[in-house]
């Protein structure tokens, strides 16, 4: 039975020894299963609980409210994203959640009075950790990839998955099966449950919350970047066969995306399987063709 890793970060800024043991077991979690738990993250309890105080707060709002703050331009991935509206799986009924999201780079730093700025500083000072960490996994530089995600073209996307009021349509969950888009997924959620990872075999296991962690997995442009050595999994969100259906439902995801003009292009320390997978493409192009075959 495969299991996502629970890796303690805090030895990442220990002697080198104790460091080059927290990057080879990042690395196995990213190649084997894409997946693992974070704990001693740096990211304090009482902001991520303020976060979450903040998204129930908008939710809780009119649904009229929330309409006039809807996503309207697809360049640029911000706003308000009604239920059903997205299809993570093209060949399922829309997604039974609705969402906010937010771009640091799009709302030069206004960020709606919901949305901590304090909250979108720590989730980029985490991601830079593991992508630091990702970078000495790979026999790179410590900076490769943090100087390319210098601009901070990052989501911090806010969900709600409302209480089921009448029977799902046939192939209807939470969240349709996919994998993310950018390099790398911060994910924090509540304790109600339901996201789901599919391992290398294709078997589904659950990834609950742990008091204490951040969950990390890699993405799309990750997987190209390094040619499948570290893989973005499928996962999905699916509905609760108990009396947790009739809770709400919610998570944060820190989606860390490069700068747009960053060329993915295998890298050379990740040739030694085969050859390139994938030709080189822009990683601003590349979000945008996901995003239109999503909404």
């Amino acid at each position: 039975m495969v299991e996502i890793p629970v890796i303690n970060l805090a030895a990442f800024s220990q002697d080198n020894t104790t460091k080059q043991t927290v990057v080879k077991e990042i690395y196995q979690a990213c190649h084997e299963i894409g997946f693992m738990y974070l704990q001693n993250h740096g990211i304090s309890q009482e902001i991520i609980e303020q976060a979450f105080a903040q998204t129930q707060s908008f939710f809780n709002l009119p649904l009229a409210v929330k309409q006039q703050l809807a996503w309207s331009d697809e360049f640029s991935n911000t706003g308000y994203v009604g239920i059903e509206r997205e299809r993570l799986n093209p060949d399922n009924p829309g997604d039974l959640k609705e969402a906010f999201n937010i771009s640091k780079q799009v709302n030069s730093g206004n960020l709606p009075e919901f949305i901590s700025l304090a909250f979108y500083d720590a989730c980029t000072q985490l991601a830079n950790t593991v992508l630091e960490a990702f970078a000495l996994a790979l026999e790179l530089p410590e900076d490769f990839f943090t100087s390319k995600h210098n601009q901070q073209n990052h989501t911090l996307r806010s969900l709600h998955y409302p209480p089921l009021e009448k029977t799902p349509l046939p192939g209807q969950i939470r969240a349709g099966e996919h994998s993310d888009y950018g390099s790398i997924t911060l994910l924090f959620q509540d304790d109600v449950g339901g996201l789901e990872v599919q391992t290398t075999s294709g078997e589904w296991i659950a990834a609950p919350s742990i008091p204490g962690t951040v969950v990390v997995n890699t993405g799309d442009l990750m997987q190209r970047w390094t040619n499948h050595v570290f893989c973005s999994t499928k996962h999905r969100v699916m509905i609760p066969n108990d009396s947790r259906v009739k809770k709400s439902r919610y998570s944060i995801a820190f989606f860390c995306h490069p700068n747009n003009d960053t060329e993915i292009a295998c890298l050379e320390s990740c040739r030694n399987y085969h050859s390139p997978i994938y030709p080189p493409i822009l990683a601003g192009e590349y979000l945008l063709s996901r995003l239109q075959a999503t909404y």
